[in-house]
């Protein structure tokens, strides 16, 4: 017993020494683990010193008796076990079996994929289509076309892919004239080679109109830039017809080219000669005016509209708009009809008056430039008395290339509309929208204004010939009154006492289109390339003439006239004149009433698809066209400074 507590008194006092040691130790060093005060030298002698101490101590410790778990956890640190023994023992297995396993895996998924992929490509699967385009989009496409056929001058590389066309009357002009020198440019108006200022100006201002307001549609149909070049081709040429840089002119150009074969005149013209235009060697006169009130104002309001279509150019559109504002105080100064003094003019566009082109370019002027002296000029009650007063009778609410007085009305009810000027044009604009209310109603099939053919047409120039340019029209104005309604939160407008939904003008507007572009007793297409039943024998001498290389005189393209072959070259989006009041319609080529196509109806066609294609809920742009316009009410002033006592 004595010496077993001896025993224990050593292991306490062994015990102890190395708690002291190991307390004197950890408290000897810096808190980073270096010496506070001892030398490095003594401190390594002091370690080697201290380390057989303790070792000592835990032989002594270990050889006294069994120790508990406590303490050989202190003296010897922790010891491995079993478990850990055989992770030890099999780690380098496990590391194996994991790297087989991994490799075994990505092998499998690799075949899995395989197989997959076969099986894949061999089962028949249908190919989930975008849905189709509409068929007012797929015709757009086409219709835009027949510009690029018609274009006059040095050609574009590419002009869309109209390859049977060439550069054709690039000396267009006066030789010695400093202001008409240079008339190459624009486009040919039909059939012919002749440049009618007065249509094509009428042309390019529907375009324009169609393009400011359905912008987004051009857009999602791929065709913005494309009737954009349309329309800067031809005002590009109107802008050499006058001297635009100038303030003040005198006189225009009208008409580039003949067709006068009066009294059985036999002299080459564009009228007697069938033959390309890339091949014309005879002289083209050039007629100009000083005295076109009704002409001046029409290629005003095309150079003002186009002016909204560049507005992003603002060189151009600055352009535009100086050579509109020229044009058009030459309309206002020197009073006159154009076609009063050229029979040419007097035989194929006659023009009544001129009281509706003021109200057409005052309107344009307007919103090109925002000064209200244009806008004052179209609200003027006498004006208006005497635009009324020409373009009243049978005819009255037929926009054409002549008679402009719905589509001024239209433009300016737009203004009330969505502007709401007030005092002093509330009055005036509210008899324009009634008046345009009132035009609407007349297109409905309730109405008996107009007849209708038995297949659905509805006869605007009372059976005359040509009608479907008048049609395409009507159809363009419709949807658009339909689009502003919407556009102003209105669900529709009334006819007398009934009360008419805006679904009802586009349903209206859908019927004519489609029948034009085939659903009518004939099934036939009249646009050319549209559909697969359309007329082959088109009255044009460019498309009717093979690309051969061979070059025909005056004579010698009259039997490409007369053959009853069909056309060589397809003219693609071309609208021809159209059907008779019987539905009837003879595919001949030298009846120009049934088969020949025109700027103006094509411009009107086009007007008309865009606003009907794409998605109804898309609309027209409510503002652009009001860009120019300042506010309409004065600014109120800033509010007063705060008060101070």
């Amino acid at each position: 017993m004595p010496r077993r507590r001896a025993n224990k008194r050593d292991r306490r006092g062994a015990d102890e020494r190395v708690a002291e040691e190991e307390a004197a130790r950890m408290h000897g060093r810096a808190p980073w683990g270096g010496p506070l005060e001892i030398g490095a030298a003594d401190s390594a002698a002091d370690d080697d010193d201290r380390s057989r101490n303790v070792q000592g101590f835990r032989r002594a410790a270990l050889s006294s008796g069994p120790l508990d778990e406590t303490q050989q956890s202190w003296l010897l640190g922790p010891t491995p076990t079993g478990e850990q023994k055989k992770k030890k023992k099999y780690v380098g297995l496990v590391d194996r079996k994991i790297f087989v396993w991994t490799v075994g895996t990505l092998l499998v998924s690799a075949l899995l994929a395989g197989f997959i992929t076969l099986i894949v490509k061999n089962v028949p699967r249908h190919k989930l289509s975008h849905a189709s385009p509409d068929i007012y989009t797929l015709a757009l496409h086409k219709a835009l076309l027949f510009f690029n056929a018609q274009k006059s001058g040095k050609l574009p590389k590419h002009n869309y892919n109209v390859s049977w066309r060439g550069n054709s009357c690039t000396h267009d002009g006066r030789p010695g004239d400093s202001i008409l020198s240079d008339l190459s440019g624009g486009y040919y108006d039909g059939g012919d080679a002749i440049k009618f200022n007065f249509p094509m100006a009428f042309s390019m201002t529907i375009l324009s109109w169609s393009a400011i307001e359905y912008s987004a549609k051009y857009e999602a149909a791929g065709e913005l830039n494309h009737v954009k070049d349309i329309i800067r081709w031809g005002t590009k040429y109107f802008l050499n017809t006058f001297n635009h840089t100038a303030d003040s002119i005198d006189r225009l150009a009208a008409q580039v080219g003949s067709g006068d074969t009066s009294g059985g005149s036999t002299a080459p013209n564009d009228r007697y000669c069938w033959m390309r235009p890339e091949d014309i060697d005879y002289d083209r006169p050039v007629y100009d005016c000083s005295s076109c009130s009704d002409l001046a104002a029409e290629m005003a309001a095309a150079l003002a509209s186009a002016s909204i279509v560049f507005k992003d150019n603002r060189a151009y559109s600055q352009k535009l708009v100086h050579g509109a504002m020229t044009l058009f105080k030459f309309s206002r100064d020197q009073r006159g009809r154009y076609s009063a003094g050229s029979s040419e003019a007097l035989t194929f566009y006659h023009s009544n008056c001129y009281w509706d082109e003021f109200l057409w370019g005052g309107a344009w002027l307007y919103y090109a430039t925002g000064k209200t002296s244009y806008l004052r000029l179209a609200t003027t009650p006498g004006v208006v008395k005497h635009a009324g007063a020409c373009r009243g009778g049978p005819d009255y609410g037929v926009l054409s290339w002549d008679n402009k007085l719905i589509g001024a009305q239209m433009l300016l009810s737009r203004m009330r509309l969505f502007l709401s000027p007030g005092y002093p044009y509330e009055e005036i604009l509210r008899t324009f929208q009634n008046q345009t209310s009132i035009i609407m109603c007349s297109y409905l099939p309730v109405s008996t204004t107009f007849n209708r053919t038995r297949g659905g047409l509805i006869q605007l120039h009372h059976g005359r010939p040509q009608p479907l340019q008048y049609v395409v029209n009507a159809a363009f104005l419709a949807t658009l009154f339909s689009d502003y309604l919407d556009a102003a939160d209105k669900p529709g407008w009334y006819c007398g006492p009934n009360f008419y939904s805006t679904n009802v003008l586009r349903d209206f507007a859908k019927t004519q289109i489609n029948y034009i572009l085939g659903k009518n007793p004939r099934n036939m297409s009249y646009v050319v390339g549209f559909g697969n039943h359309y007329p082959k024998h088109v009255h044009h001498r460019g498309a009717s003439i093979p690309k051969n290389r061979i070059k025909y005189n005056c004579k010698g393209g009259w039997k490409w006239r007369d053959t009853k072959n069909p056309n060589p070259n397809v003219i693609n989006g071309a609208m021809v004149a159209g059907p008779d009041e019987h539905d009837g319609f003879r595919d001949v080529r030298t009846n120009y009433n049934y088969t020949e196509p025109t700027l103006a109806g094509n411009a009107g066609l086009v007007a008309a698809l865009v606003a009907l294609s794409g998605e109804k809920n898309v609309g027209i742009d409510k503002n652009t066209i009001f860009s120019a316009i300042p506010p309409m009410f004065p600014t109120p002033p800033p509010p007063p400074a705060s008060w101070r006592p």
